[in-house]
């Protein structure tokens, strides 16, 4: 028999590239069938291009996707853009496990998960910050200052179950961020570590971040 602490530790899952409505259609699927005894998960992966809209997503923000496919999902947010070089990690969570009211306790969330996104900054010498308003982390600091490198989107359902989750850019083609208004904001900057003089292997930088969300959100 499991221990409490066995059941409540997180699995970590790493699900390598795989197709974004392949991974959406799989958190939906685990989230419906999950209990109260389910452990919580984490998901590892990275995308093929794909632009992606939040339920309250503007279309027009998508000025040309160029053939990328857009997606529409439920998670919170606008659109963005996931593809190759990207750390992309999902987050099965089911929140009344330690906070009754679940969703008094989203906004705390949000604010664990940009914390591990500045941590895993920190760890290659990155300075992030958050915006007032605009979930995500941006650049605090040099000649690309307020530029985003980091985008969340959660999705909670009213049982107090998560899905979706953060996304970090490591080495990336910029460009489709260029076809978009990222997160509805015209002319906003989308940068990587790479473009930052960082040249980090994404699956040493998938382990970092999932270890400062692992610390945030199970203390």
């Amino acid at each position: 028999m499991h221990s409490v602490a066995d059941r409540l530790a997180p699995v970590i899952r790493q699900r390598g590239v795989e197709s974004y409505d392949i991974t959406f259609a799989a958190m939906r699927a685990f989230t419906d069938a999950r209990h109260a005894g389910t452990a919580d998960e984490i998901w590892i992966v990275e995308h093929p291009p794909v632009y992606t809209l939040g339920l309250a997503a503007d279309t027009s923000h998508v000025l040309d996707a160029h053939d990328i496919p857009v997606i529409q999902t439920d998670r919170g947010g606008e659109v963005t853009y996931h593809g190759p070089g990207q750390v992309v990690v999902y987050l099965m969570l089911d929140l009344r496990r330690n906070h009754p009211d679940a969703r008094l306790f989203a906004r705390e969330l949000v604010h664990r998960i940009e914390q591990a996104v500045i941590d895993t900054l920190a760890a290659y010498n990155l300075a992030g910050e958050r915006q007032s308003g605009a979930p995500g982390i941006y650049l605090s600091d040099g000649p690309a200052q307020g530029a985003k490198i980091a985008a969340l989107g959660l999705k909670i359902r009213g049982n107090g179950c998560t899905y979706h989750g953060v996304s970090l850019n490591v080495a990336m083609d910029l460009q489709p961020f260029l076809w978009i208004n990222p997160c509805g904001y015209e002319g906003l900057q989308t940068i990587d570590m790479r473009s930052l003089g960082i040249e980090a292997n994404l699956q040493d930088v998938q382990q970092t971040l999932t270890q400062f969300l692992i610390a945030s959100l199970f203390p």
